[in-house]
C-alpha cells in the first residue's frame, strides 16, 4: 500500500499550506512541513500533550518550527484554529487516525469527532488540494471508525471530489485502509454530513 506521504509529494511545495489532523508522533508534521517550507506553513491537531511534545521536538530538530503551529485540540475544531483567510485554500491535509503509537491504546480517535473533522476538512481543502484518511480497523473502535469514514467518502459529491480507497496488500479486514480524497470543484454549498 502506499503511504499516505508518497501521494502527496506532488501537491506540495514551498509556500503551500498544510493540516496534519492527528499529530501523534509527528512524523506526518514533519513530512508536511519539509515539504512546504521555507514559505508555507503546517497546522497540526492532537489532544495528547505528549504527542504534541514529540512533534514539536522533531520540527525543532530539523528546523522546521518556523512554519509549524501545534494546537491541543480536537480535529473536528480546526476551522477555529486556523485563519479564515486560509479556508478553502489548504493544499493537503493528513489524517492517521486509530493510537498514539507506543501512548495509551485505550485514548483513539473518535468516530463521531472524526466524521466531523473530516466534514470541517473538506470545505478547507483547496481544489486540486488532497486529503488523506488512513484508518485502521483492527483495533478496538476502529471497525466502527474504518467503517464511517469509508461511508463518509462514499456520500461526497463525484462531480466535486474524486475518492480512492487503498487497501492494504494483506487482505484482511483488520488490515489499514487509506483513502485519498482529491477536491476536484469548489462550487459546492457548505458540507454537512452525517
Amino acid at each position: 500500500m502506499a503511504s499516505p506521504p508518497a501521494l502527496l509529494i506532488t501537491p506540495l511545495g514551498n509556500g503551500h499550506i498544510a493540516i496534519d489532523a492527528t499529530v501523534g508522533n509527528g512524523h506526518d508534521t514533519v513530512f508536511l512541513a519539509q515539504n512546504v517550507a521555507p514559505n508555507g506553513h503546517v497546522y497540526g491537531f492532537d489532544i495528547q500533550q505528549a504527542a504534541l511534545d514529540t512533534s514539536l521536538e522533531k520540527c525543532r530538530q530539523q528546523q522546521l518550527s518556523a512554519c509549524v503551529s501545534i494546537f491541543q485540540s480536537s480535529h473536528a475544531d480546526m476551522a477555529e484554529k486556523i485563519p479564515r483567510p486560509l479556508h478553502g485554500k489548504i493544499n493537503a491535509i493528513m489524517f492517521n487516525l486509530g493510537y498514539l503509537p507506543g501512548g495509551d491504546k485505550q485514548i483513539i480517535t473518535q468516530t463521531a469527532s472524526t466524521v466531523a473533522a473530516l466534514s470541517v476538512a473538506s470545505q478547507l481543502l483547496s481544489v486540486n488540494g488532497i486529503m488523506t484518511i488512513l484508518a485502521y480497523p483492527g483495533h478496538l473502535g476502529g471497525d466502527v471508525e474504518t467503517e464511517a469514514v469509508k461511508q463518509w467518502t462514499e456520500q461526497l459529491p463525484a462531480d466535486h471530489f474524486a475518492v480512492r480507497v487503498i487497501n492494504s496488500a494483506e487482505a484482511s479486514l483488520p488490515a489499514p485502509r487509506l483513502f485519498v480524497i482529491n477536491k476536484i470543484d469548489d462550487s459546492l454549498p457548505n458540507l454537512t454530513v452525517a
